[in-house]
């Protein structure tokens, strides 16, 4: 009479279950695992390894623009140290992070803004 109330799973407990679920098991979590290495992992680590190539190849008169929005010209590089010295203005220099460049902006973009 409340036979709408039990589940069909239930009912079927005492039948017999399929086998062979662990290789099935094994071989989707190595297709989630590639999906995750080339969907994310590995476009994160080309992403960060050109930006490592791009704060190495700053250099002195380099016009760059930062993540924090601000363009300027770099006055001096510091090999040792993290920062650069970014002049935004005629006699307005800023020390700056080298992690905080975003790109390096092509010669005469200062002058054309």
């Amino acid at each position: 009479m409340m036979d709408f109330l039990i589940s069909s799973a239930h009912a079927a407990e005492g039948a017999a279950q399929p086998q062979g679920g662990g290789l099935q098991m094994i071989i989707m979590l190595v297709v989630f695992g590639l999906i995750f290495y080339f969907m994310l992992y590995r476009p994160q680590a080309k992403r960060v390894k050109e930006h490592k190539s791009l704060i190495a190849s700053i250099s002195k008169g380099d016009e760059i623009l930062t993540q924090g929005g601000l363009v300027g010209k770099v006055a001096k590089v510091s090999e040792d140290k993290d920062f650069i010295m970014v002049t935004l203005a005629e006699g307005f220099d800023v020390a700056v992070q080298k992690a905080s460049v975003s790109a390096v902006l092509p010669k005469g973009t200062i002058k054309s803004i």
